[in-house]
């Protein structure tokens, strides 16, 4: 068992923020070079290196035959079903709206527990779900009505669509008994071979270039890879859970910072009041 250290545990939480945070404006710049399924074949074939690499260093690549078909499961789900969509709404709309709606994808947990779980969301989720829901609409107000030519609604749909992909692959996986680090391992390779497909049906293979390198690490180290662990580290260190997790409502507002900063984006303040009403419905449905 790994002893606990909250200063390790804030620490690992940090550096998982501050990488999470790098993640949509990565998405955008990489799309600027490369179709949605060619980033993903890039960043997913990263992951897959990296998580067969962690998992044999620990010892944990052994697989029940059992397990294979799970695995297939979970490949299809993430990294492909989710990123091919995700990718996609990242491609159709702005850097500041894609974000804050792939962020309710905690709020599409809740209410996918309840018939994949049988939990029943209580007044402070229900209360959660509405608030978040409702600064989505006001993320999206200022691009609606009169500006209805300048949002993509199609991308909209695929970013809040990939919020239930999300959160279903959780809850899913939550009923595994399987290594989580071993199962990423052995699911990944799935979903590599899918995205392959797709890309040979498709757009074609990602060409060979820097900027595909560049991209494909920044996608599957940072956000598949060493985030993941790192945060999996933190809460395994830490002796309260629940304030370790609020450190996550630092990834959203930072990334912003990053969005105006890197891409050029000009923040509307709808944006940023619709992204601190989606983090307090958050937290709400957290207590």
């Amino acid at each position: 068992m790994i002893a606990k250290s909250e200063r390790r545990a804030v620490l690992f939480a940090l550096l998982a923020v501050a990488l999470w945070s790098t993640v949509a404006t990565g998405f955008k710049l990489g799309l600027r070079t490369l179709e949605p399924v060619q980033l993903l074949l890039a960043g997913a074939l990263v992951s897959t290196l990296f998580f067969w690499v962690v998992a044999g260093w620990l010892g944990r690549l052994r697989l029940p035959a059992k397990a294979v078909g799970r695995a297939a499961l979970f490949g299809l789900l993430n990294p492909f079903a989710y990123y091919v969509v995700l990718f996609a709404a990242y491609d159709r709309l702005p850097a500041q709206v894609a974000q804050p709606l792939n962020y309710t994808w905690s709020i599409a947990m809740a209410l996918l527990a309840w018939p994949i779980l049988g939990q029943r969301p209580t007044r402070p989720v229900l209360l959660g779900i509405l608030l978040s829901y409702g600064g989505v609409l006001i993320v999206l107000r200022p691009w609606g009505m009169e500006a209805s030519s300048s949002l993509d609604w199609a991308g909209v749909a695929l970013a809040l669509g990939s919020t239930l992909l999300w959160a279903g692959y959780w809850l899913v996986q939550a009923r595994s008994d399987i290594d989580p680090i071993g199962l990423l391992a052995w699911s990944f390779p799935f979903g590599l071979a899918a995205t392959a497909v797709l890309c040979a049906v498709g757009p074609g293979w990602p060409p060979l270039s820097a900027d595909t390198l560049v991209f494909g690490a920044w996608v599957g180290l940072v956000e598949m890879g060493i985030a993941f662990l790192l945060w999996r580290y933190a809460l395994a260190l830490t002796a309260n859970a629940a304030r370790i997790g609020q450190l996550i409502y630092l990834s959203p507002l930072l990334s912003l910072g990053l969005i105006a900063l890197v891409l050029g984006e000009t923040i509307h303040p709808a944006s940023v009041i619709g992204l601190g009403v989606i983090i307090a419905g958050l937290a709400v449905a957290n207590r």
